[in-house]
């Protein structure tokens, strides 16, 4: 059965966050790793992906849960072909056990939704043809896929931005950082509640006598 869909806080990630991505990236199972980088990635391709990432380019978005784990991201990386027409490739990630809430579907509005702002005109997403949860994400939105053997594409044209688009960006974006910093807060007071715990049982320990 799966779990309720709720609406994620969905942040931009930035430089800070590469830890987080790259252990969320490792944590991957070895199928998983195939489906989203179409290769079985190995701990050394993944390390150097993460290392590659360009934030001050592309965009990288995620969701955290309440202990600070990055449970899905997506990568939306911008590409210019020929007379200065602007195209993104979309490509997205969730933890196993973060399945079934509908992340892979928020994900790639938010990115379809940036793209827009951005001015992008094309979405591509290059899949391998067994990958159905991927494609069944593009074909939700709207992208037309086309089937080439082991490999499709899926393609989403946009429509230019708008005042709703702009707007709606804007406030899930204040949105997610104030949910991040909320939880970033609880996790810090969880984990000093457990260093404080930690440090009475080992006082009661070298109590003489105890």
């Amino acid at each position: 059965m799966s779990r309720p869909r709720v609406k994620a806080p969905i942040r931009t990630l930035r430089d800070v966050h590469r830890p987080a991505i790259l252990r969320h990236l490792l944590d991957l199972g070895e199928d998983d790793r195939y489906l989203r980088f179409g290769y079985a990635a190995h701990d050394g391709q993944i390390r150097r992906y993460v290392a590659g990432l360009r934030f001050d380019c592309d965009e990288v978005f995620g969701i955290f849960n309440w202990r600070m784990q990055l449970i899905a991201m997506a990568h939306l990386a911008y590409m210019i072909e020929g007379m200065g027409q602007h195209t993104a490739e979309f490509g997205v990630s969730v933890s196993g056990h973060a399945r079934g809430r509908g992340f892979g579907n928020q994900l790639f509005a938010r990115a379809v939704r940036h793209a827009r702002n951005e001015g992008v005109r094309k979405l591509v997403i290059h899949a391998l043809t067994e990958n159905a949860a991927m494609l069944a994400i593009a074909r939700k939105g709207g992208a037309t896929v086309e089937r080439d053997g082991p490999e499709s594409q899926a393609l989403l044209v946009l429509p230019p931005a708008d005042f709703e688009s702009n707007v709606t960006e804007l406030m899930d974006e204040q949105l997610a950082r104030s949910q991040y910093y909320i939880k970033l807060g609880r996790h810090r007071v969880r984990r000093w509640w457990r260093r404080l715990a930690g440090w009475g049982q080992l006082m009661v320990r070298r109590r003489p006598g105890s």
